[in-house]
């Protein structure tokens, strides 16, 4: 009876043989034959997969730069008066109620100009009042109005020929004038701006800033545009229409309102100067 062990020995003959038979011709015991080839192929390791491959670092977008909004009204201070225009009297030329074809009106709250009859320009300036750095606002009714008529504010007023004059049109446009000895000067031509009525129906809020030699503009509280003007310091308010187109015109002003303003408008100063010191000419 053969062990185990003695089995396995006498079996080795045989295994060899079977390899042997299953090798394919021209194998070499060198490991340069096709068996060789297929074994090299299945030990060849396989490109690692990169799940989570890298990407570029996100670069933020620059935070813009925030500037601070310019302020319109610098030094706008308390309010120091207010006329309900209660009170024919303190607006010379008018009446509480109409007297004429052309009338200056002061009857419940209210100052009207009316021009039934054009051509005719009506003006009434405000009675006690004396102001040099202010912020003046009114509403204003626009009930009849056409065609390049003309309605508005006198400002720094020495008199109705005598005063700045913010100027707003029928048709759309508003400007700046200087009325001096009755010469109009214009310190701001025509502009176009959404905020001016064109025609009637209508409502708007004119506003003055006034400090120094500057005056801003503006309506429904909106900045306008600015001058630079020094010829009239101070002086009273005023309020004025001219009608000269045939359906004349009819303008309600309402809710006047005065503020104080403390502000020094930045102006150039003169450069000083070194006196040079006179040289003694010489004897000849």
């Amino acid at each position: 009876m053969l062990t185990p062990a003695r089995r396995s020995i006498l079996l080795l003959p045989v295994v060899f043989s079977i390899l042997a038979a299953c090798a394919a011709p021209g194998d070499l015991p060198d490991g340069s034959g096709a068996g060789a080839s297929v074994l090299a192929t299945e030990v060849t390791p396989s490109p690692t997969i990169v799940w989570f491959p890298p990407t570029s670092t996100w670069t933020p977008f620059p935070t813009p730069l925030i500037t601070p909004t310019i302020e319109s009204r610098p030094g706008l201070g308390d309010q120091t008066f207010s006329d309900n225009f209660s009170d024919p009297k303190d607006w010379p030329g008018s009446k509480p109620a109409s007297e004429g074809s052309n009338s200056i009106i002061v009857n419940g709250n209210l100052l009207t100009l009316a021009v039934n009859q054009p051509p005719a320009v009506l003006s009434s300036l405000r009675n006690d009042l004396q102001l040099t750095g202010f912020y003046a606002r009114v509403n204003i009714s626009v009930n009849r109005c056409a065609d390049n008529d003309t309605y508005g504010m006198l400002f720094r007023a020495a008199g109705s020929q005598n005063a700045y004059r913010y100027v707003l049109a029928c048709n759309g446009k508003l400007r700046a004038e200087r009325l001096q000895a009755g010469r109009v000067v214009i310190m701001q031509d025509w502009l176009a701006s959404g905020d001016v009525p064109s025609g009637a129906p209508a409502q708007v809020q004119l506003g003055v800033w006034a400090a120094g030699v500057e005056l801003r503009f503006f309506l429904n509280g909106r900045f306008q545009f600015r001058v630079i003007d020094p010829v009239f310091h101070n002086g009273t308010l005023g309020l004025f229409i001219n009608a000269g187109s045939p359906v004349g015109m009819n303008i309600g002003f309402s809710d006047l309102a005065v503020y104080a303003v403390s502000y020094v408008s930045p102006t150039p100063t003169a450069t000083p100067r070194k006196t040079p010191t006179p040289s003694r000419t010489p004897k000849q």
